[in-house]
């Protein structure tokens, strides 16, 4: 992009940022943003967290709309933790591809096939598979809640990776299902061992999404938010991320001394990315795209998001 282009396009984003700010105002609003979001958006949030700070954050406010920059599934649970609340999303097509991968007929014959075991599931579900589920949870959190369940049999969805990367914590029996973050699941141990070979010093942290052979290579994993403490906290200066890039902003923020290398160009999520500022404005213009739980649905799954809260993150 030639530097006419970035000049006119840095002052758009100004004008929106302004228009978004006054909007904001308007409305009583709160935005709220996941780490994997575009830069532009990051910049102008109230609160950047990840899946279990951004549910915290939304159960607490005293706003009177949540736009959510994220994906489809964030937004429901919003709703589903402020049901009086009006919560709107810059971009309905903002859908996540492993909540996809679970289906509440699927849930339920697997229940029926494990009557004593109860469901633990990922936060990345729809909210009629949360209706279905005893506790919910997120990376940070994952190995507390399950060793919170009162039972030694855990259906676990829908992420198979994060599924057996937990496992190796407990000693419970662990059902899981098969269902994969198509962004994290492409990071391969090639990615990884080519980078350690031209950057010897650096430090391999992982998203522990990621496969198991991935996940064996990394000096640390942990969720986003454990990700940028480590790196933040650690005494070195350069590290391999395997996580999504949208992170890259967070981390260079917090540490604009340290060198963060990328283990592939892949790990971007098309669906986060599909949010950006202008976007965000015309959601507080007209107050769409709207999300709306059914009461019953809502009313059921509310008590897993409400359990996992009870669970503080590790």
């Amino acid at each position: 992009m030639d530097a006419l282009a970035l000049e006119k396009k840095a002052q758009r984003n100004a004008e929106l940022r302004e228009r978004l700010m006054q909007l904001k105002k308007e409305r009583n609003a709160i935005i709220l943003a996941h780490f994997y979001q575009r830069p532009e958006i990051q910049e102008v949030a109230d609160f950047i967290g990840d899946s279990f700070g951004l549910a915290q954050k939304a159960k607490e406010t005293d706003a009177d709309v949540i736009l959510f920059c994220g994906v489809h599934f964030m937004g429901e649970s919003a709703k589903i933790l402020n049901p009086q609340k009006t919560v709107i999303i810059p971009d309905e097509r903002a859908g996540c591809p492993m909540a996809d991968m679970v289906n509440v007929e699927g849930l339920r014959k697997l229940k029926a096939q494990h009557p004593n075991a109860k469901v633990v599931a990922y936060i990345n579900t729809s909210a009629d598979v949360k209706a279905e589920t005893y506790i919910c949870c997120t990376s940070s959190n994952a190995k507390r809640v399950i060793e919170s369940v009162d039972s030694e049999e855990i259906i676990w969805v829908p992420d198979k990776n994060l599924g057996h990367y937990v496992s190796q914590f407990t000693d419970k029996k662990m059902i899981i299902w098969e269902g994969y973050c198509n962004t994290h699941d492409q990071l391969s141990v090639e990615d990884i061992m080519t980078l350690k070979q031209q950057h010897p010093e650096a430090v391999v942290v992982v998203h522990p999404e990621c496969r198991p052979e991935v996940v064996s290579l990394a000096d640390y994993v942990g969720s986003t938010t454990g990700i940028l403490k480590y790196c933040r906290e650690s005494s070195h200066k350069e590290f391999i991320i395997g996580t999504e890039d949208g992170t890259r902003y967070m981390l260079e923020k917090d540490s604009p001394d340290k060198t963060f290398i990328f283990a592939s160009k892949y790990l971007v999520c098309p669906n986060m990315k599909v949010n950006n500022l202008k976007k965000c404005v015309e959601a507080l213009e007209t107050m769409k795209p709207e999300i709306y739980v059914p009461k019953d649905v809502a009313d059921a799954a509310r008590a897993s998001l409400e359990r996992m809260l009870e669970v503080a993150p590790a």
